[in-house]
């Protein structure tokens, strides 16, 4: 097993049970998260010092856990990782990674009967740009999936989809789903102006039911619906969602400019947002 390499800047590492050095941060070479990805997780923005929206994240990990049959820890032990890890790494801004796994198993699908391997992480935060572009990619989102809804730690598909809007200028790639609907970014969900008002594809769509746009969907009026692909063509304007990007207006579509970027609606949902970050860090 290798240590964790330096460069990755994690400030403080809490592995099953106790706070340990990032460098000394192991896993078995059987957990069940490395061999298969079965595992879930939730990626929260330090402000001031504070997971933001820590009781909505924690109640996404046990729904995405339960999704998939799998046992999380007891909320109170999470809650205490996570402030052991906080107060660790000394951040006043950074993320923090929750990751829930099968835990040691044999190999192949089957899980064993060791229990979870449970790690929280927190590390500096790389801000995103003022602005994204995006690429619609050729794969399909499958909202039929025994795990669509799931954040789950199975992510290559993120992975290869994203590689291919960074091979074509884009910092963010757009799926549609098997019917031909827009569903939802790599990490993000995405909201579009369309005839003066705001909408977003229903969580019927596939998409990950995203602690960001719950935010802006009770603060903001957005409409969620059943949305064409085509619709990106016909948007003023769009934006992206997530903990990390917060509310990111999209300048482009497949190197297609948008006509604002952010338009007069994104705006308002950015200040609402930042209006929540500073009244509330846990809503």
């Amino acid at each position: 097993m290798r240590p964790l390499d330096a460069s990755l800047g994690a400030a403080s590492v809490w592995l099953d049970g106790e706070l340990v050095a990032p460098g000394d941060a192991l896993v078995s070479a059987f957990d069940h998260g490395v061999t298969v990805g079965d595992g879930v997780f939730e990626t929260l923005r330090l402000y001031r010092g504070v997971p933001f929206a820590l009781r909505r994240h924690l109640d996404r990990l046990a729904r995405s856990a339960a999704g998939l049959g799998l046992m999380a820890p007891e909320r109170a032990v999470l809650e205490g990782a996570v402030e052991e890890a906080v107060a660790s790494a000394g951040l006043t801004d950074g993320r923090l990674r929750i990751t829930v796994t099968g835990g040691p198993a044999p190999l192949g699908s089957a899980r064993g009967t060791s229990g979870p391997t449970v790690i929280v992480a927190v590390a500096p935060l790389d801000p995103f740009g003022p602005t994204a572009s995006v690429a619609v990619v050729p794969w399909a989102r499958n909202e039929r999936s025994a795990v669509a809804g799931l954040k789950t730690t199975s992510y290559a598909e993120n992975v290869v989809a994203l590689a291919y809007a960074v091979a074509r200028g884009a910092s963010e790639a757009l799926f549609a789903n098997t019917r031909g609907e827009l569903c939802e970014g790599t990490g993000s969900n995405v909201v579009l102006a369309v005839d003066g008002g705001l909408v977003t594809p229903a969580l019927s769509s596939g998409c990950l039911a995203g602690v960001t746009r719950a935010l802006v969907l009770e603060r903001c009026e957005v409409t969620e619906v059943d949305l064409p692909l085509a619709a990106l063509e016909i948007a003023d304007e769009a934006f992206l969602t997530s903990t990390t990007r917060e509310v990111q207006p999209i300048a482009a579509v497949d190197g297609r400019p948008l006509p604002s970027a952010p338009g007069p609606l994104t705006a308002g949902a950015i200040a609402a947002f930042a209006a929540l970050v500073a009244s509330d860090l846990d809503p």
